[in-house]
């Protein structure tokens, strides 16, 4: 079967993407109540709920004519999701309206790095040492944290002092151009930090330079059989209100 190629250029070379190949590392929004999913923030597990009512069931196995479902869950809780400045900021700012003012390229150059953040006092953190080479960076970059257990699509993180990011990482990244942020993590700060949130107001430029087409995408999971690279990412966020939506970022392999 014949297919249409397509190229990427970085880095003073063109690169062909493998489009055959890519890799989904979101994590699923499950039904708590018949499967495990990653958690954070100390929020209840989604709920899939049948809606029921004046005779009317939403569940075919029921008797229903159809499956028709209310679903309750947190954006920053449970599963992959994209946040945007408004997360930390006064004014409410909405993803979906950012990303319609400031549409995400289709495929978008994306490096993976894996670190092993740094023991500092009772904290694992990823130092502005760990920081990837080079005077400039790919848009993305996604970081793998080491180790890489399968754990982490199943992990509930409530109260377990995560690795995070020590700002000055992150500004070195803003520093060389990326864009948009990806991480195994349920987040870029500190579980407990007092509200200082300083990787999140660094990489958002908040609230002296506001970096309104940036994004942060908390709970990927890249397994160990992909190697640190240069990718194509494709980003797909769904079209939510809020300050964070559920998402779907799709790693592609250069040939």
């Amino acid at each position: 079967m014949n297919h249409a190629r397509l190229y990427i250029e970085w880095g003073g070379k063109s690169h062909e993407v493998d489009l055959d190949n890519g890799l989904d590392v979101s994590l699923s929004i499950k039904d708590s109540k018949k499967a495990i999913g990653a958690s954070a923030w100390y929020v209840d597990g989604p709920r899939f709920e049948t809606v029921r009512g004046e005779g009317f069931v939403g569940r075919v196995s029921e008797g229903g004519s159809v499956n028709f479902t209310d679903v309750y869950f947190n954006p920053h809780g449970h599963g992959t999701h994209t946040e945007c400045l408004g997360h930390i900021t006064r004014e409410f700012e909405s993803v979906d309206e950012i990303l319609r003012s400031n549409p995400l390229e289709p495929i978008i150059p994306c490096m993976v790095i894996s670190i092993n953040p740094a023991e500092e006092g009772g904290d694992r953190v990823v130092t502005p040492e760990m920081a990837p080479e080079g005077e400039t960076l790919p848009p993305a970059v996604l970081i793998r944290t080491l180790p890489n257990s399968e754990d982490k699509k199943i992990q509930k993180w409530d109260n377990t002092n995560p690795p995070y990011l020590h700002p000055g990482f992150t500004k070195s990244l803003v520093d060389r151009g990326v864009v948009h942020l990806l991480i195994d993590l349920p987040s870029v700060d500190r579980e407990v930090d007092g509200g200082e949130l300083l990787s999140h107001r660094v990489f958002f430029g908040v609230p002296d330079n506001p970096r309104y087409n940036a994004t942060i995408t908390e709970f990927v999971f890249v397994p160990d059989s992909s190697p640190d690279g240069l990718y194509a990412l494709n980003l797909q966020v769904a079209n939510l209100d809020l300050d964070a939506s559920p998402s779907r970022p799709v790693l592609f392999p250069l040939r």
